[in-house]
């Protein structure tokens, strides 16, 4: 027994070190728990530093005012509707690739890439000019108050403004775990959030020669960061080592292939736009309580993203896993594999949850001390936390259908379980039983439980079995 475990705990550094520099891609074949911490490694870090940019930059923003805290929280529920185009493009694009790298048609995958890039730029073009116009208005009609709007404007015009960025980012990334690259993926998001957390503080507070922005600064630095990960994407495309390798020739329009996303992608879309379009509901809800409980909810989601990334990313691993192994006609391995990943999930996120439910005062605090802030970004923090468990099975379940281009019944599942259970639920209990914040804290997690298990019994049934892409 003795001799063995050293042999065993080389063996996962060995695993480790190889998921980390991209070196094994074939997960149609071997074992299913090597390949799930293969792809899940990168793309937990991926999103893990995601999180630590998000947690860093709340931080920063906290010591300008409680108004630019509650900028950040009113700007971001808007660009959640970008992110659901974004998602939507990326799941889609994902599923393409994955497909295509299972059937072992690799320029099947680069044509899909091509299309898909074109779509993100087309859509991020159109956003970026209305949101670069019409900043404040949109802020006015989340409800901001005056003198928050004459402080957070401009973090708003520059988010908006600069979201090719962010659109990009996204679906490259998604190109990559699709072919199996997650190392790529997530050594772009090393540099594109470690030059966020770097340039934060000098465009925030006027470090050196910069200028003092205030939370603006923090928008300058996320388009900075974004924007040169994004031409770090474009190099490996074009130059680097990834199994989806692009060349002058492959940039022309293919109708079949981007109508293909397209149809994939809308669903998707529809799915993530009812999803985060709740979420702008929900902090409309929140506005009414005022800017000090409106930042401690934003620090409390904040927070909640450090955790959730991480089993995003795991997510992301059973959806590369079920597109590939459906393209290899092996369905049989792509479902072992998702309930698999998601029993790992559901470890991580109940033994965090514990974390949250007995220190959440202390977590929240790191980030403000007027007690308004903490006493209700606490609160957030521990309903939320009840349903994690329930959240880890539901990220996955969700995911495998995306990878395996069926977006058409979580698209179902997230209007039943969001805007016909959630919202309605939220007003009635924040509102009219005046549990005010509270009430909607109890809404966000018991719309997470109902459509974790909602989920896991379409899974069952197994039409995903079937979907071509």
């Amino acid at each position: 027994m003795t001799s063995q475990q050293p042999l065993s705990i080389k063996k996962l550094f060995k695993y480790f070190l190889n998921a980390v520099t991209g070196k094994e891609t074939d997960f149609t074949s071997g074992s299913i728990r090597k390949a799930i911490f293969m792809l899940s490694i990168p793309m937990i870090l991926e999103m893990l530093m995601e999180s630590i940019f998000a947690l860093v930059d709340i931080a920063y923003v906290s010591q300008v005012s409680v108004n630019a805290v509650a900028t950040i929280g009113l700007t971001e529920s808007v660009v959640t509707l970008i992110y659901a185009v974004a998602i939507g493009l990326s799941i889609a694009a994902t599923a393409v690739v994955a497909r295509r790298v299972g059937e072992k048609d690799i320029q099947g995958a680069r044509e899909a890439a091509v299309q898909a890039i074109a779509l993100g730029i087309l859509v991020a073009v159109i956003v970026g000019f209305f949101g670069f116009l019409y900043h404040e208005e949109i802020l006015t009609l989340m409800g901001a108050e005056p003198d928050l709007i004459a402080e957070g404007a401009g973090y708003t015009k520059w988010l908006l403004g600069g979201n090719v960025t962010i659109m990009l980012l996204f679906l490259i990334n998604a190109i990559f775990r699709g072919a199996g690259d997650a190392s790529i993926a997530m050594w772009t998001l090393i540099l594109s959030n470690g030059l966020n957390i770097i340039l934060d503080p000098f465009f925030i507070f006027g470090w050196g020669p910069f200028p003092e922005l205030g939370v603006m600064g923090a928008a300058v630095a996320t388009n900075i960061g974004r924007g040169t990960a994004v031409l770090f994407q474009l190099g490996i495309l074009f130059f680097g080592w990834g199994k989806i390798k692009l060349m002058l020739k492959d940039i022309v329009f293919n109708f079949k292939v981007m109508a293909n996303l397209v149809k994939v992608s809308l669903g998707g879309i529809a799915q993530f736009l009812i999803g985060t379009s709740s979420w702008v509901f929900l902090m409309r809800i929140m506005s009414e309580f005022g800017s000090e409980v409106l930042a401690g909810y934003t620090i409390a989601i904040r927070v909640i993203l450090f955790t959730l990334m991480p089993s995003w990313g795991m997510s992301n691993a059973a959806a590369t896993l079920v597109g590939q192994n459906l393209g290899a006609k092996k369905p049989d391995r792509a479902e072992l594999s998702v309930w698999k990943t998601g029993k790992y999930n559901a470890i991580f996120m109940g033994t965090v949850s514990l974390l949250y439910l007995i220190f959440a005062k202390q977590i929240v605090g790191w980030f403000n001390t007027t007690p308004s802030v903490v006493e209700n970004g606490a609160l957030c923090l521990q309903i939320i936390a009840l349903g994690y468990i329930f959240y880890a099975y539901g990220m996955v379940v969700t995911q495998a259908f995306n990878g395996a281009g069926d977006t058409r019944t979580p698209t179902r599942l997230n209007l039943i379980c969001f805007w016909l259970f959630q919202l309605p639920f939220a007003y009635l209990l924040a509102i009219t039983l005046k549990f005010e914040a509270t009430g909607v804290f109890i809404a966000i997690t018991s719309a997470q439980v109902l459509i974790a298990i909602l989920s896991m019994i379409w899974f069952k049934k197994g039409r995903w079995r079937t979907i071509q892409v």
